[in-house]
């Protein structure tokens, strides 16, 4: 029999959100190319009050679709992830959470906001973008010898966005200066993918790589998460 990865995906199920229709799809294409079984359960932020609630999976996937119902929910079980070896996906929202919670808990900036739910305070790591990214698809460019690259064996790659928020330039040398590295760059130079060096795979992304799926393609990042789990699974 195959073995059975688990993910558990952070964020609130909305069967209208294109990225939510798109997951299933995706994890379903990868476990066939793995010759894996996989199951996924869908984790409201609101029910994520420990780490017991999310330690049970295989990975984590923290999924677009924000403001979430519960921040905290969100970024207990991507610290959780983080600080635990547990493979970790985090696709458009979940990149701008990914930074939040490093922010907060490996850099100790305790007041570090999102300005969409924040729009007031003085540290917003997660800005509005110069120009927003709404059903666009853009050219990424991806460092060579990163987790990123090595999934889609390229270096140069073009995928879509739904997403008014990124990176606050102003703390993009303080956030990625550490083991958390940026992988990824649109045209202009701007962040759109970090990874955390020293974890088995800690990947975030701005851009929504699960829109593949839509059209049947495969997705070669949720190859590479899946893989992890795989590397992981029964730790």
């Amino acid at each position: 029999m195959p073995a059975t990865i688990t993910v558990g995906l952070i964020g609130d199920y909305h069967d209208a959100v294109p990225a939510h229709q798109a997951i299933p799809l995706a994890l379903q294409q990868a476990a066939q190319g793995l010759e894996v079984e996989v199951g996924f359960e869908w984790i409201g932020t609101e029910t994520i009050t420990s780490a017991a609630s999310i330690s049970r999976f295989d990975g984590l996937w923290c999924v677009p679709a924000s403001p979430y119902r519960n921040m905290d929910g969100a970024l207990l079980a991507i610290g959780h992830a983080r600080s635990n070896g547990m493979p970790f996906l985090g696709t458009c929202g979940g990149f701008q959470h990914a930074l939040l919670e490093y922010a907060r808990n490996v850099l100790g900036w305790h007041d570090a906001e999102h300005g969409e739910t924040a729009p007031d305070a003085p540290r917003q790591v997660i800005a509005p973008l110069a120009c927003a990214l709404v059903e666009v698809s853009d050219l990424i460019r991806l460092q060579a010898n990163t987790r990123v690259a090595s999934a889609y064996a390229a270096v140069e790659i073009t995928e879509g966005y739904r997403c008014s928020y990124g990176l606050n330039p102003a703390f993009r040398a303080a956030l990625v200066s550490g083991p958390l590295r940026a992988t990824a760059y649109d045209g202009a130079g701007e962040v759109r993918a970090v990874e955390l060096e020293g974890h088995p795979f800690f990947v975030a992304t701005l851009f929504q790589p699960e829109r593949r799926a839509l059209r049947g393609d495969p997705v070669p990042l949720v190859v590479a998460f899946l893989r992890a789990c795989m590397s992981g699974a029964g730790r």
